[in-house]
């Protein structure tokens, strides 16, 4: 893996070290401002659909299944995903997002697809 590449809660206060910032959700997160959100890119062309988030439901038993189905949506968004590629290749990237729950989130699922297909 030539890439440096971290995930975080957008809640969490912006570091030097988070390299570009990056939002991958559809939906911009509640009571952030664009001025404290210190993004780079909103990709939000790269979250699940909304059939997909709404049937997760951030519901852990559902997370094997889910990463599965966001690959193969992931596998058809050639272009979202180039354009985040591109992004890597330059400096670390850290793919934001707004979900509570820290290990089971569209980010996480991303930042594995990324790994996984080099």
């Amino acid at each position: 893996m030539g890439f440096d590449l971290t995930v975080k809660r957008i809640y969490e206060a912006p570091a030097p070290d988070d390299g570009q910032r990056v939002l991958v959700d559809r939906i911009w997160p509640r009571g952030i401002s664009k001025e404290d959100a210190a993004l780079t890119l909103w990709l939000k062309e790269i979250a699940p659909s909304d059939e997909l988030r709404r049937w997760f439901g951030h519901e852990p038993a559902r997370w094997a299944e889910f990463q599965v189905r966001y690959s193969v949506e992931l596998d058809g968004n050639r272009e979202a995903v180039a354009k985040l590629r591109g992004l890597l290749g330059k400096a670390k990237v850290t793919l934001l997002y707004g979900a509570h729950d820290e290990a089971h989130n569209n980010a996480v699922a991303l930042a594995g697809y990324l790994r996984e297909t080099g």
